[in-house]
């Protein structure tokens, strides 16, 4: 019931006609269309005392998607689809359709043979190759090849496309931030004239001018915010975490975890996108640990458990999974004898750059 009449007054000619009974319904009702809402009615909601994502705990089964990515490679030309990607949506974040809620992964695949079209978009991109050996990606004119483990940068806006000349199928993770530029309104992409840009550059130039650890070339200065590095290498990876000494203490909470950086900063890869690559010793029990980034994780190599918020995620190789914002996790390892490896990609930097970065221990149960 409404307890708040009051007489309102109406201009008529420059004078004041006292002739309507506001209400508290009527004015709630006239509010909606002078484009205005009483704060009172929404504060809860727009200032939560913690934050819950949209997103849940969610895993990818590589072997129960692998069968369908080959089947529509054969039914699918890459003419019809211009990529030939299964997106892994999270059941929270169906429309628009997202990983966690800032970045998106999917499953991409090429055939010998086949090329596809050469575009560019503002969203910054990455490739993580799963499987097969003989294609490349051209990026801004640079020929960048592609073995598994090889983590493969497109930063906004380069143009790229992707040959494939091998004997097998090439199928790797798709990465992108377009779910945080697109709600920024930020979003542009372009086809490229032709189905294939020029090759302007020497292949794997930026990897072998820059991936040498601490030594970069003084003849360079810094182009815009991302890594030179085009691909870092599976091999070099490799040889850096098994290069730690089994007595190193690494994190109690991500073990042995090694983080892919920009050689001109020390910082991330790209200013939204940080990646980082970790080994779980046999038997790792890992501790519970919560923090605001949304990340996503690939299943390098092993077998083991990740435990978010209460819920189970149990995970082999290529498999992919996600720990949303703020979700409590710990990772466990299964394995008596063999290491696991998960690779894994976050949007900490936007977070840490926005002073919006904030973590502590927590256990997520189960």
């Amino acid at each position: 019931m409404d307890t708040h009449p009051r007489i309102c007054s109406r201009p008529v000619n420059g004078l004041a006609e006292e002739d309507t009974v506001m209400t508290d319904n009527n004015a709630y009702e006239a509010l909606e269309s002078l484009g205005a809402a009483p704060l009172w009615r929404f504060y809860g909601n727009l200032f939560p005392a913690q934050p819950k994502s949209r997103a849940v705990p969610h895993r990818w089964s590589w072997r129960e998607l692998r069968p369908h990515l080959l089947h529509f490679s054969e039914t699918l030309s890459l003419d019809e689809a211009e990529r030939r990607v299964l997106m892994l949506v999270n059941p929270g974040l169906t429309d628009p359709p997202a990983t966690v809620n800032t970045l998106y992964a999917g499953l991409q695949i090429i055939l010998p043979g086949e090329t596809a079209q050469a575009h560019r978009h503002t969203s910054n991109a990455f490739r993580f190759i799963l499987e097969g050996s003989g294609a490349w990606t051209t990026v801004n004119g640079e020929r960048v090849f592609m073995s598994p483990g090889d983590l493969l940068l497109t930063p906004g806006w380069h143009w790229h496309d992707h040959t494939h000349e091998g004997d097998a199928p090439m199928i790797w993770l798709d990465a992108l931030d377009y779910p945080l530029v697109n709600a920024l309104e930020a979003g542009f992409y372009e086809k490229y004239p032709q189905r294939l840009q020029p090759v302007t550059r020497p292949d794997d130039a930026g990897t072998r001018q820059f991936l040498h650890g601490r030594l970069n070339p003084v003849w360079l200065t810094q182009d815009g915010p991302n890594s030179p590095v085009s691909r870092y290498t599976w091999d070099e990876t490799r040889r850096a975490l098994e290069g730690i000494s089994d007595t190193a203490a690494g994190s109690d909470v991500d073990g042995i975890v090694l983080e892919y950086t920009n050689p001109w900063t020390g910082g991330p890869v790209m200013p939204t996108i940080g990646c980082r690559i970790q080994r779980l010793r046999p038997g790792f029990q890992g501790a519970g640990y919560r923090h605001t980034a949304s990340t996503i994780f690939t299943v390098v190599r092993g077998e083991g458990t990740t435990i978010v918020d209460g819920e189970r995620l149990e995970w082999s190789g290529n498999d992919t999974f996600a720990v949303p914002g703020w979700a409590s996790y710990r990772h466990l390892n299964h394995s008596a004898s063999d290491d696991a490896v998960l690779f894994s990609y976050s949007d900490e930097p936007v977070m840490r750059s926005l002073g919006l970065y904030r973590a502590e221990d927590a256990d997520p149960g189960a």
